[in-house]
């Protein structure tokens, strides 16, 4: 490790930090339909996309329409997505000539793009007309983030919802009349008013520093040999933008943010990593916002960063020391771990981008995970596997912390014998029932998709590698789908019938299975009236809660998966240090 390498991460820290506040409430305003700068031009636009569809945005849903509204959108775009991609030769803007996609394909890309995972298991510049990337598979990039961060506003809201129920009147189990919002006022803010205008002033800084933005579907470059090289080229620059700003990940080519096209140099390295999660994080302030608590915002974001910097240190120490096999042929261990890395990036650089883009539900790459050093790589997988809430994709970080929060207060109350309370709201038998089963979804399709696909002959021939980091392989494969992570190990060839179809399943569970228990939790919650806090309210602003959170976190994350983790990565780590490798 190195001051420079040092200094490179800290200033990518210093940015998300130092942009964090004004973000955050600017999206707080937007949720909350306060008018900004950018209303006298899009308002308009609003309005009458409002009319279009025969919306009221001003009519309130309970979390059961909320929930409706919301699923109903993503099945309509999965279905729209999945014929486009199986009729994609029969569409304009295809000059490269690409056939349709198989409908094993078209089903786990359909899936992939919906529900914010991007997984691609096809090659970008060889697979996808311009058609397919720009209209197709951008569009959705922009819905399934909107989605994310209007599911978080509905949850925020619950805490805030002060409802007070007849005297002699119990409260009511069904919440349907209490309201979180309305889901597609939410939708058509976050797109109209926050990722459209961020992604066209991103896209042309991108233009600018090098990427291309074009029609053009290939160019001829002579190498240095004096041979003809054809280039593959397209709508790069406006694909990158939203891809990082909506933690989305899916890249134009297949090298994803290692490909000079889609991060041509040190000045683009630097915005797209601040861009994988500066909404992320500035979420947290959002939410200080809604709740009407900014303490806890803080509280979130601090519990987020810590563990973030922990697993940079780690993730960048592994890198930077080397492979021993290496070095004990002599090979100068100085530059740390380069192999499957970019020379113009380093370790420094890699070892973050790989950090930020697992912890933020992202998925691009500037690095192939593959070829980390075996602690290296657990950190990444690992990253994913604690529930995607440091800091989470686009809205989905949020509300997937909260349930970690609803289950902290839920130990702590155990510990002091009292009825858990969290931001005023008194957490019973149905919110933690419906927390475990939000959370234990990640087990069941991680570890019961990756062990059935480790015995079955026809999923084990698409390993490139034998021995734990085979198995690592085949985890990071079902770990990164079941996050909506989209990242992969490498050395796997993920377009087969069964793992298009199993990797698209655990995407969907990912994403819906998690997101239905959670709001019906923000439902439950919205219904009770917010308590006063008292002398026995236990805090959660300070540094006890967020150690406490921190701990649960972790204990959930190493607990399910240590076992998995250690015939893998730890695994290939000590047969590394005995001089042996597979």
């Amino acid at each position: 490790m190195t001051l420079t390498g040092w200094a490179e991460i800290i200033l990518v820290l210093a940015l998300i930090v130092l942009t964090a506040w004004p973000i955050g409430v600017f999206i707080a305003r937007l949720l909350a339909g306060e008018r900004s700068f950018l209303h006298p031009v899009l308002g308009p636009v609003e309005r009458g996309f409002y009319a279009l569809a025969g919306v009221d945005p001003a009519r309130p849903m309970g979390w059961k329409q909320y929930t409706i509204a919301l699923i109903m959108l993503n099945a309509v775009h999965f279905l729209m997505l999945y014929v486009m991609l199986r009729v994609q030769a029969w569409l304009p803007l295809n000059p490269q000539g690409f056939s349709n996609l198989s409908p094993t394909l078209a089903f786990n890309t359909a899936i992939s793009f919906v529900t914010n995972t991007n997984w691609q298991a096809y090659t970008g510049e060889s697979t996808m007309s311009n058609f397919s990337q720009m209209v197709g598979l951008t569009s959705h990039m922009f819905v399934s983030a909107a989605t994310g961060i209007a599911a978080a506003a509905a949850v925020a809201r619950a805490f805030a919802k002060h409802v007070l129920p007849a005297k002699g009147t119990p409260a009511k189990d069904d919440t349907t009349i209490v309201s979180l919002g309305n889901f597609w006022a939410d939708l058509t803010r976050m797109v109209l008013y926050l990722f459209l205008p961020l992604s066209i002033i991103y896209c042309l800084v991108l233009v600018a520093l090098g990427v291309p933005m074009t029609f053009a579907s290939f160019v001829d470059a002579q190498t240095l040999e004096g041979a003809k090289q054809t280039i593959p080229i397209g709508p790069v620059a406006w694909l990158e933008a939203i891809k990082m700003l909506g933690t989305n990940g899916g890249g134009f080519f297949n090298a994803n943010s290692a490909h000079p096209f889609e991060n041509p140099n040190a000045w683009s390295n630097l915005i797209e990593l601040w861009s994988i999660v500066a909404i992320p994080f500035a979420l947290t302030v959002t939410f200080g916002k809604i709740v009407g608590d900014s303490r806890q915002g803080r509280a979130l974001f601090w519990t987020m960063g810590l563990l973030v910097v922990a697993m940079i240190v780690i993730c960048y120490a592994a890198e930077a020391g080397g492979n021993p096999l290496l070095t004990a042929l002599g090979v100068d261990p100085s530059h740390g771990n380069m192999e499957g890395k970019e020379q113009r990036f380093g370790t420094a650089m890699s070892s973050l981008w790989a950090v930020l883009t697992t912890g933020a539900s992202n998925g691009s790459v500037n690095a192939m995970h593959d070829s980390f050093m075996p602690l290296g790589g657990l950190v990444p997988l690992f990253m994913i596997q604690l529930g995607e809430v440091l800091p989470g994709g686009v809205g989905s970080g949020i509300y997937g912390i909260i349930v970690f929060a609803l289950l902290a207060v839920f130990v702590a109350g155990l510990m002091v014998g009292r009825t858990p309370e969290y931001l005023g709201k008194k957490i019973q038998a149905r919110e933690v029932k419906l927390a475990m089963l939000a959370v234990l979804i990640l087990p069941l399709c991680i570890l019961g998709g990756a062990a059935l696909s480790l015995v079955l002959p026809d999923a084990l021939s698409s390993l490139a590698n034998a021995g734990p980091h085979g198995l690592s392989e085949m985890l990071y494969a079902y770990t990164s789908a079941t996050g909506n992570n989209g990242s992969a190990f490498a050395g796997l060839t993920a377009d087969t019938p069964w793992l298009d179809v199993t990797l698209g399943i655990a995407m969907l569970l990912g994403r819906y299975a998690f997101l239905v228990p959670v709001l019906a939790i923000a439902g439950s919650l919205a219904a009770k009236p917010k308590l006063p806090e008292g002398n026995g309210t236990f805090p959660t602003h300070g540094p006890l809660f967020i150690g406490l959170l921190i701990g649960v976190i972790l204990i959930l994350g190493g607990l399910q998966f240590l076992p998995a983790l250690s015939l893998g990565p730890i695994a290939e780590h000590f047969v590394l240090l005995d001089g042996k490798t597979y």
